[in-house]
C-alpha cells in the first residue's frame, strides 16, 4: 500500500509539472534516522531556500485542494506562531470495531486535547503530519533530531521552549487511513508510548533548565502533558482496574468505594466519548479495551524510561487501504517510472497472526478472581471481572481488527 500511494503522488507531480508549476519529487535511496532523517535531508535542498513554510503529509493523508489557503495565512500574518496544526478525518473509520475505537481515542486528541490547548494558548502536541511549519521556527529550534522516535513531539517542545506558538484549526480535515490490523495497532502504540517516555527523560532537564518560557508553561510541560498525560495515565488505568480491583476480592479488609471504581471514572469515560457521539453506544466497549491497551502501554513506557532494547524500533504503521479503489487510481502509471527503493531493514513486518501471552495470562487471572468473588469473597465486583478478562483474551488471541490480505 505504501508504494501504491508513493506511485500516486508521482503522477500527480508530474501532472503539475507538464502545467509548468514548480515542483519535485524526490526519494532518498537510505533510511538513515528514519523519518526524521529524511525530513532533515528533505530541508538541506537547495529550493527549500527559497521558502518560508513547509507542509508535512503521511503517505496515506489527501488534504483539499485549498489546503494552504486555508492554514498559510495564519503563519504569514502572526510571526509568532510556528506551527499551524490541523484535523484528521478517517475514511475507514466504520471498517471495523478496532477502527471505531481508534477513532474514539483520536476525536478526543483532536477535540479536548489540542483544540483546548490552541484555545487558550497553551502547549499542545504535533501529529507528525498534516501539519505547516515555519522553516525558520525549525532552523531555530535546532531541526529535526533522530534521538527518538517521535520526532514531531521533539521538534514541537524545542518550538515551544523557544516561547513560540502553535494553532490548531479543527475546521480544515485532512483524509487519512485508520490502522485496521491488531498488529499494525500494537506497533504503533509501542512507538506512541515508548517515545514520549524516552523524550521526557531526555529533555526533563534542559525544560527546567529553560529561561525563555513562564514556571507555569515548564509545569504544564513537564506535570500535564508528559508525567500525567504519558506516563501515569497508562499505569493507573492498569493497576487500579486490573490488578488493584480483581486482587481485592481475595482481601476482606480492602474495599474500593464506589466514588472511585465507579461514579469519577464514568464522568470521565463520558466526557471523552463525546468527542464522536456517533459512536456513544460502544463507550463500555471501548474502555475495556483501552483498559487491555493500557498493559501494552505501560510496557512501551517503561522501554523509553529505561533506554531499553526496543527504545528506538521504528516499524511504518501498516495501512490496508481500500483494495477495491485501486485499480482507477493504478490507471496511468504504465507512463511513469516507479522508483525502487531499496531498505537495509524491512519497513513493515510480516503481519501474521500470533497469540499475545501477556494479555491471555492477565485476562485468565482476572477470570479467576471473578469466580473467587462468586464463590466466596461476594464482593459483587465479578460482572465487571468476567467482562474484563473476557476483553484481555479476546485481544490476546487477536479476535479484533481485520485480517491483513493473504492471512492464513
Amino acid at each position: 500500500m505504501f508504494h501504491f500511494y508513493q506511485d500516486l503522488v508521482k503522477i500527480e507531480c508530474q501532472r503539475w509539472k507538464s502545467k509548468g508549476v514548480n515542483i519535485r519529487y524526490e526519494v532518498r535511496q537510505n533510511r538513515k534516522g528514519y523519518k526524521a532523517g529524511a525530513l532533515k535531508e528533505g530541508l538541506i535542498r537547495d529550493y527549500v531556500r527559497e521558502c518560508e513554510f513547509i507542509a508535512m503529509f503521511d503517505a496515506d493523508f489527501q488534504p483539499e485542494s485549498d489546503f494552504l489557503l486555508r492554514t498559510v495565512p495564519f503563519l504569514v500574518h502572526n510571526p509568532d506562531i510556528a506551527l499551524v496544526q490541523t484535523r484528521w478525518k478517517f475514511v475507514n473509520s466504520d471498517e471495523c470495531l478496532l477502527t471505531r475505537f481508534l477513532e474514539m481515542s483520536l476525536d478526543y486528541h483532536f477535540k479536548f486535547e489540542q483544540e483546548a490547548g490552541s484555545i487558550v494558548y497553551s502547549f499542545f502536541g504535533f501529529n507528525g503530519t498534516a501539519g505547516v511549519w515555519r522553516i525558520s521556527a525549525i532552523n531555530d529550534a535546532g531541526g529535526w533530531k533522530e534521538r527518538t522516535m517521535v520526532e514531531d513531539m521533539d521538534l514541537v517542545v524545542r518550538t515551544a521552549l523557544l516561547g513560540l506558538k502553535f494553532v490548531y484549526i479543527g475546521a480544515v480535515k485532512v483524509k487519512s487511513e485508520l490502522p485496521s490490523t491488531f498488529k499494525a495497532y500494537r506497533f504503533q502504540q509501542h512507538r506512541w508510548s515508548c517515545g514520549p517516555a524516552n523524550l521526557f527523560k531526555k529533555m526533563l532537564v534542559e525544560i527546567l533548565q529553560n529561561k525563555k518560557v513562564s514556571f507555569w508553561s515548564k509545569l504544564h510541560l513537564l506535570y500535564d502533558f508528559f508525567f500525567v498525560g504519558k506516563i501515569i495515565a497508562h499505569i493507573v488505568t492498569f493497576i487500579y482496574y486490573c490488578f488493584a480491583t480483581p486482587v481485592s476480592v481475595f482481601f476482606p479488609e480492602i474495599q474500593i468505594p464506589l466514588w472511585g471504581v465507579v461514579y469519577v471514572p464514568t464522568v470521565i469515560t463520558l466526557c471523552k466519548a463525546l468527542g464522536s457521539p456517533s459512536s456513544f453506544h460502544l463507550v463500555i466497549l471501548w474502555v475495556l479495551f483501552d483498559n487491555v491497551m493500557s498493559l501494552h502501554r505501560i510496557k512501551a513506557t517503561i522501554t523509553g524510561l529505561l533506554d531499553a532494547r526496543r527504545v528506538n524500533e521504528w516499524v511504518v504503521t501498516e495501512k490496508l487501504g481500500d483494495t477495491n479503489k485501486t485499480e482507477p487510481a493504478m490507471e496511468g502509471l504504465n507512463d511513469v517510472q516507479v522508483i525502487d527503493v531499496e531498505l537495509s531493514t524491512p519497513l513493515v513486518p510480516k503481519l501474521e497472526k500470533r497469540y499475545n501471552c501477556s494479555e491471555i495470562f492477565v485476562g485468565t487471572c482476572i477470570i479467576i478472581c471473578g469466580c473467587y468473588d462468586v464463590l466466596y469473597a461476594n464482593k459483587g465486583c465479578y460482572i465487571y471481572l468476567f467482562i474484563q478478562g473476557v476483553a484481555f483474551l479476546v485481544i490476546g488471541f487477536e479476535y479484533i481488527g481485520t485480517r491483513p490480505p493473504g492471512a492464513e
